[in-house]
């Protein structure tokens, strides 16, 4: 395989992990000449017990001028804007994210209004406006699998326009990353599956995606193979604690992985139907990877064959003809999510028509999906997808991911897009 003629590379996160970790905040966050920090989380993180956890971790060492726990499931600019007032009246220095993805978005966006002045995110808004220095910023993640707390990116809802802004800079990324097996433990068979699933898409998508090196190759290849060694077992004996800090590592590898190499059309259909249909972006991932697979192979079979290494171990990939590898790869992924299935009870979703809210009301009706195709074409994700995804092929992909039928393969339009290696 050729290697990249160009590629850049950057991770500037300083990680803490294992038991204990919570601990070292104090410390670092006196190096960094910070004294009175902004806790922002959710109400199920507080009413998990999650911050008294991390209070008493610690002690004295460390003043917090407030807990801000507004964030919603789906955080959206009014929010950021709202812990922005809060960190300036009560003092703060540094914010401290305790939650997942949407939290830790939540934290990235309140830090660019609380560093840079204004009243509201959407000054900032639009690619290259975040251009200096932010406050400090600790993340602590409480599921395994947004790796937001190694990415450049936030992702903040506008509600009024029913699309999802995307924020990218460098200076977004945290300046720790601390993860600890005492916040992972609480997390729902659910959530456990959802987020780990979104993960392995982060790490799949970062290695067979168009903008992918060798350095985020190596991050993404250890996130699939400690996601496939400990996902099914987290979920079914939730008490595994060195199966549970596997899963939260891989999942800041993937970070790692994707915020450099990028994500394709899984991402793409994900963030659509979450921006308007409420789908859980885990969910939704879990649901799009393998046809997201599927509709690359023809641009990327070898390098999605690779993946069977990290899925099923030396032994199988070694036994498996190279050219069967990259339909391995996709037949193991979608046996995963079936089993995912089985073992939270059916609550984790294998396809589009099984995904619904508490009351039990479908979240994408069938009816929706000529306009969620149309919507695609909002999200910047399918730039670094290897084939073209343009609105009729979305459509035939979220019409296969509705009924839960593998793509007819011989029906993809095969664009210009090639991958770079």
């Amino acid at each position: 395989m050729l290697l990249p003629s160009f590629y850049d590379f950057c991770c500037r996160v300083k990680t803490v992990s294992g038991s204990g970790a919570l601990e070292k905040i104090p410390a670092m966050l006196a190096a960094m000449d910070s004294s009175r920090s902004l806790i922002i989380t959710d109400k199920g993180v507080t009413g998990a017990g999650l911050i008294d956890t991390v209070k008493k971790a610690f002690g004295a060492n460390l003043k917090i001028g407030a807990i801000y726990d507004g964030v919603p499931m789906d955080s959206d600019y009014k929010i950021v804007d709202d812990a922005a007032r809060t960190y300036r009246q009560k003092g703060c220095d540094s914010i401290i994210a305790v939650g997942g993805g949407s939290v830790i978005d939540t934290a990235k966006g309140t830090n660019i209004v609380a560093s840079l002045g204004g009243k509201t995110l959407l000054d900032y808004d639009g690619f290259g406006a975040v251009k200096r220095r932010l406050k400090p910023l600790v993340v602590v993640p409480t599921t395994s699998g947004t790796g937001s707390e190694m990415t450049l990116v936030a992702v903040i809802a506008d509600p009024g326009r029913k699309i999802k802004m995307t924020f990218v800079s460098y200076f977004i990324l945290p300046d720790i990353a601390v993860i600890d097996t005492r916040m992972t433990r609480t997390l729902p068979r659910l959530l456990t599956a959802s987020t780990a699933m979104d993960a392995l898409t982060h790490a799949c998508e970062a290695y067979f995606c168009t903008e992918k090196n060798p350095m985020s190759d190596s991050f993404a290849f250890q996130a699939v193979r400690l996601i496939s060694e400990n996902l099914l077992n987290v979920v079914k004996n939730q008490g595994d604690r060195a199966g549970r800090l596997a899963l939260a590592n891989a999942s800041a590898m993937a970070g790692i992985a994707f915020s450099n190499s990028m994500v394709g059309m899984v991402h793409n259909l994900g963030h659509t139907v979450g921006a308007v249909c409420h789908v859980p972006h885990g969910v939704a991932m879990s649901v799009f990877l393998p046809y997201g697979l599927e509709y690359n192979l023809h641009r990327s079979a070898g390098i999605i064959g690779e993946l069977l290494f990290p899925l099923a171990g030396p032994e199988e990939y070694a036994g498996t003809p190279k050219k069967k590898r990259p339909e391995r790869v996709i037949e193991m992924v979608r046996a995963l999510v079936g089993d995912l299935h089985e073992a939270t009870g059916g609550g984790h979703p294998r396809f589009l028509k099984e995904i619904r809210d508490r009351s039990g009301a479908q979240l994408v009706p069938r009816s929706a999906l000529p306009a969620l195709a149309e919507a695609t074409m909002l999200d910047g994700s399918r730039l670094s997808n290897p084939e073209e995804l343009l609105p009729d092929d979305a459509l035939f992909v979220l019409e296969h991911a509705w009924e839960g039928t593998p793509l007819d393969r011989s029906k993809i339009k095969k664009g210009g897009k090639k991958i770079r290696y």
